[in-house]
């Protein structure tokens, strides 16, 4: 009996080590493509017996699996297992932040974590509404059947009553910035609550999504300043569009074939094969708005080098896209958050070169203005 027990001591101690090893996660094949790991057995747990209970991993996946079950489907319907979305929605927001940044200063870390959580609770907002319009069409979908409306798993009525609790948070984030920007962040809801009906209705819903996700382009700016400046928000908008134009559309070809059965509409059925053209043509349009926007607020070195780096992503994004394989989709539409987080970093650093206004420098341009 002792050496029973001494024998199970020691399995149980080299199972605690094995989960603590670094790397050792034992990921599921579907998380190790959602973070672009390659396929294969890269990434699979030594061949020994498995130990019991939850592994201990930091993934997004592995928090929502750790939560209470009756939470699950909730943290699902707002899409908390996929932080990808949050990151898109969140992206422009940190963009316009840190143009808005003093000369020589660091964005707002106040603003950066009041936005982060604003992210947060809108797509979980923009999903739960998604989900409640295609539940019947997400059923048919074998991407979307498990979604925990269109499985059940959730009613309708829980739904809508989680939507307007993820609504009244975000009216509390709301709440914390400026006059102008409450009532710019408030027309933001007619573009959230609609936009999951475009595909229904054109062939362009990702324009429709753009003109959604990238709204806090416009807010974060006003929220820092107490307005909008046109000709900075305006490009930076704009961009913004054509960049969710690009992820979207190679988002939308990995359902296309589902998408024709059920009679819905996508980008990436309008353009068809002509889809790396078009994405070109966003590419193009994205970058050079981007450009008018680093001239218009008087950015430095920094900014364009990211700019570079940024067109270089577009570049190999596209010329090596495969329309007609859903994982590459998948790996070539996650990518977009480097994008982005390149983009913020050039803001950044490009705002820490310029001249930090001083009250000299500030009198010096008052001379020269009287002048």
């Amino acid at each position: 009996m002792l050496g029973s027990r001494t024998t199970e001591f020691a399995r149980g101690l080299r199972a605690v080590a094995l989960a603590w090893l670094p790397g050792w996660r034992g990921r599921s094949f579907a998380l190790a493509r959602a973070v672009g790991a390659p396929h294969g057995g890269d990434l699979q747990p030594p061949a020994c017996p498995e130990p019991r209970g939850r592994q201990f991993s930091l993934s997004a996946a592995a928090v929502v699996d750790s939560a209470p079950r009756p939470l699950q489907p909730y943290l699902r319907l707002m899409r908390l297992d996929k932080p990808i979305g949050t990151w898109l929605l969140y992206l422009p927001c940190t963009w316009s932040i840190g143009l808005a940044a003093e000369p020589g200063c660091f964005p707002d870390c106040y603003m950066l974590s009041l936005f982060g959580t604003g992210a947060i609770l809108m797509r979980g907002a923009g999903c739960t509404i998604n989900d409640m319009w295609d539940q019947d069409y997400d059923k048919k979908v074998t991407r979307t059947a498990n979604r925990p409306i269109a499985a059940g798993d959730i009613s309708t009525f829980q739904s809508f009553v989680f939507l307007g609790g993820q609504l009244t948070l975000a009216l509390g984030v709301l709440l914390c910035l400026n006059y102008y920007s409450i009532v710019l962040g408030a027309s933001s809801l007619l573009l959230v609550i609609t936009y999951p009906l475009m595909k229904r209705i054109t062939y362009w819903p990702q324009l429709a999504l753009g003109l959604t996700f990238n709204w806090g382009a416009l807010l974060g700016w006003s929220a820092i300043k107490g307005s909008c400046d046109p000709s900075v928000c305006l490009p930076l908008y704009f961009s913004g569009v054509m960049w969710t134009l690009i992820y979207d559309t190679i988002y939308a070809h990995q359902d296309k074939r589902d998408d024709v059965l059920i009679g819905l509409k996508s980008t990436a059925l309008r353009f068809g094969e002509n889809t790396k053209q078009w994405l070109s043509g966003f590419s193009v349009a994205m970058l050079g708005a981007l450009s008018l926007v680093g001239v218009n607020s008087g950015q430095t070195a920094p900014y364009y080098t990211a700019l570079g780096a940024v067109g270089a992503h577009l570049v190999h994004q596209i010329y090596t896209l495969d329309i007609h394989r859903p994982e590459d989709c998948w790996n070539k539409f996650i990518s977009n958050r480097t994008l982005g987080l390149i983009l913020f970093l050039g803001i950044v650093l490009g705002n820490l070169c310029k001249e930090k206004k001083t009250d000299k420098t500030k009198k010096s341009i008052e001379n020269r203005i009287e002048n």
